[in-house]
């Protein structure tokens, strides 16, 4: 069976960093890309960044400079570290698995997400 399972959610204040971490099982990540997502209050749920199993990454624009995704392929785990926190980065976190290993891919496998919290 696959599993994504998030962890690392927390409340921090404002300006504070976070990492999350994201542990696959039941199946080779290592040739999948990978991606953080983000669904805050209210809304839809929201691209961060994607890595691919080269290690290369890509991220929205509101994530650039920011945020930062890491690849640990050994351990079919990838992290999201976020610095500079505001309160509009408060939502739920997911991580997920492509179909393939492409910025274009399918988000085929899902985490349940972990909960971050933006708040003085």
């Amino acid at each position: 069976q696959v599993q994504l399972v998030e962890s690392g959610g927390d409340m921090v204040r404002p300006g504070g960093s976070l990492t999350l971490s994201c542990l696959g099982s039941g199946g080779d990540f290592r040739t999948r890309a990978m991606s953080w997502h983000r669904q805050a209050p209210g809304k839809g749920r929201e691209l961060i960044g994607i890595i691919l199993s080269s290690g290369a990454t890509t991220y929205v624009e509101s994530a650039k400079g920011r945020s930062a995704i890491y690849r640990n392929s050994a351990k079919h785990s990838i992290d999201l570290v976020i610095s500079s926190l505001k309160p509009e980065d408060t939502g739920v976190y997911y991580c997920s698995a492509g179909s393939d290993d492409s910025f274009s891919t399918i988000w085929r496998y899902w985490g349940q997400g972990t909960q971050v919290t933006v708040s003085s």
